[in-house]
């Protein structure tokens, strides 16, 4: 049986001899995305206690009456369910304890974006703040921001990326009516610029290969990433248990990547499965005792040992991946499927490295007189 729905106007006392009207709901709204139950509504009406003259009473009975019919509107929507006038509560919700709840939920970038907004709006902001201008304020920031932990300003490549996450938060925050309007639509992006990252060449890997590391697991781990396209953060969390059977044969990998939280399988060859030692009986870390920190300064000196001079990084093994896969002719299709890219065009990044149409067609034109 359903609860019988009431709205009842009640006053109570404030310090200056006044009352306030309020809302009292039985049984109450309960708000879907805090999941509180909201049972009172201020309305912002005073009146006197103790109205000492008739100037003071015939105020009352005036502001009472208006309390009156904001009570009967606020019933015949409860009847019908209609809950919108609560929506200038959400509004003035906090909006960065929202971002920060969840920040649980999604990839380490959306932290970054966080900290970011949260410095743009000096730990201060609500959803109705969330207009065009601030928003538009932010974009400008993330364009000369400076980086969270260290020297120097963030890319305009990663001010993009940033730009690009907060604006699928006010998606969201649409959809759920957290925000009044869809204020995405009149923002701009941040257009990224073409940058020619490092990336090891076949040679340049036959050297890494070759050369003893200090870290023993970080040198196996790192060649098993330019094998596989697995990230550091993947590469760390490596279970034995997540080798498995491969429909097409052989085995591989599949695992929750850390970064996007989807499921992701990679095949592996049998040559990678060597370089790590696989047997089915073995059990928990793969790269048991590798640290993230190692990256760093046991890495570069491996790399440097080796006699390469490029900037590498643990990101560039996952360019090494997909760089040697397009060079050697694999379909852009299965490279962006085997990198789990959400867009192809991601993948494409790659392919302007390659490009062997291009190198042929640079050797069609030229000054030497054929014969």
């Amino acid at each position: 049986m359903n609860d019988c729905k009431t709205v009842t106007l009640r006053t109570r006392p404030l310090k200056n001899r006044m009352l306030s009207f309020y809302l009292d709901y039985y049984p109450g709204y309960r708000d879907k995305e805090t999941m509180k139950v909201i049972r009172h509504e201020s309305l912002g009406i005073y009146i006197y206690a103790n109205p000492k003259n008739k100037r003071e009473q015939d105020f009352n009975e005036v502001m009472a009456e208006k309390a009156e019919v904001i009570r009967c509107r606020r019933f015949e929507s409860v009847v019908n369910e209609r809950y919108d006038f609560f929506d200038k509560y959400k509004l003035k919700a906090d909006f960065l304890e929202y971002f920060r709840n969840q920040l649980r939920k999604h990839d380490p970038k959306r932290e970054f974006v966080y900290l970011h907004f949260s410095n743009f709006v000096h730990g201060k902001c609500t959803f109705e703040e969330l207009d065009i201008d601030l928003c538009n304020k932010f974009r400008e920031y993330l364009l000369t921001a400076k980086k969270l932990k260290r020297n120097g300003h963030i890319t305009r490549n990663s001010a993009s990326g940033y730009w690009s996450t907060f604006r699928g938060l006010l998606k969201i925050l649409y959809r759920n009516g957290l925000i009044r309007n869809n204020v995405n639509d009149f923002l701009e992006k941040i257009e990224t610029e073409d940058v020619v990252k490092d990336y090891l060449s076949v040679e340049e890997l036959y050297k890494l290969a070759e050369t003893p590391c200090k870290k023993p697991v970080l040198k196996t781990a790192s060649l098993f990433s330019c094998m596989t396209s697995l990230r550091i953060s993947d590469i760390l969390a490596l279970c034995w248990e997540d080798i498995v059977d491969y429909s097409a044969g052989g085995k591989c990998v599949h695992i929750v990547t850390k970064k996007n939280r989807s499921e992701d399988i990679i095949p592996i060859s049998e040559e990678a499965l060597d370089l790590i030692g696989y047997s089915p009986d073995k059990r928990g870390m793969v790269f048991k005792g590798l640290q993230r920190c190692w990256t760093q300064t046991y890495m570069k000196g491996w790399i440097r040992s080796a006699g390469i001079t490029k900037k590498i990084t643990f990101h560039s093994y996952r360019r090494t991946f997909a760089t040697l896969q397009a060079a050697a002719g694999t379909d852009i299709r299965t490279i962006q499927s085997m990198m789990a890219h959400k867009s192809i065009t991601t993948t494409q990044r790659y392919m302007k490295v390659v490009d062997s149409n291009k190198r042929e067609a640079s050797k069609k034109i030229t000054l030497m007189r054929k014969d």
